[in-house]
This record gives C-alpha cells, structure tokens and sequence, in this order.
C-alpha cells in the first residue's frame, strides 16, 4: 500500500524558514516524479514545486527549493524567507506507474508573527 506523509510544517515569523519532509511507504521516490502542492484557506490547491526523474527540479517560488534523498526515500521542500502569503497546507504527491496518483494527508504551514 502506497502512504506519503508530510512533515515539518508549523509556526513560523515572517522571513523564517521551514523545510518540510514528505517520506514514502510502498513505493519509491527516486527516479520519479514527486511535487508538492499547497492550499491555503479558501483557495484552490496551487503547485508549487517539482522534481523529475532526472532529478530536474521547477518551483513556481524562488524561495523554495525541492530535493531528494534517495537513501532515506524523501523528499523535502526547504522554504525560506517566508511570507503570511505562505500560509497553507502543504501536500506532496507521486505517480506510482500502473497504479496513479498519490498525495499525503498534507501539513499546515502557517506563516505569522
């Protein structure tokens, strides 16, 4: 059975830093496509960062950055200089070959001083 769980998300002041952690149980995460996603209070779930089976990564956020750890089947999305902007719940998601999509239960980033 496929799980991601998403941690690290919290309380943070304005121009803090957060990395969040999203570990896989089920499937792996290297050499495939893992992204995260976020949601803030009502608003549509927005992308936010990816990172391809080449290891090739996009974010829509210049302050955020995503890698991985293949040893530890992780993926983490570092965000610094974070904004009230910022506040959201953050989810990570994989596409498992053969079987679809999957997505974490998500973790609450709130941004505030």
């Amino acid at each position: 059975q496929v799980q991601l769980v998403e941690s690290g998300g919290g309380l943070v002041q304005p121009g803090g830093s957060l990395r969040l952690s999203c570990v896989a149980s089920g499937t792996s995460l290297s050499g495939t496509f893992v992204a995260w996603s976020r949601q803030a209070p009502g608003k549509e779930r927005e992308f936010v960062a990816s990172i391809n089976p080449a290891g090739i990564t996009y974010s829509t956020q210049g302050r955020f950055t995503i890698s991985r750890d293949n040893a530890k089947n992780l993926v983490y999305l570092q965000m610094n200089g974070l904004k009230p902007e910022d506040t959201a719940v953050y989810y990570c998601y994989t596409n498992v070959p053969s079987q679809g999509q999957y997505w974490g239960q998500g973790t609450q980033v709130i941004v505030s001083s």
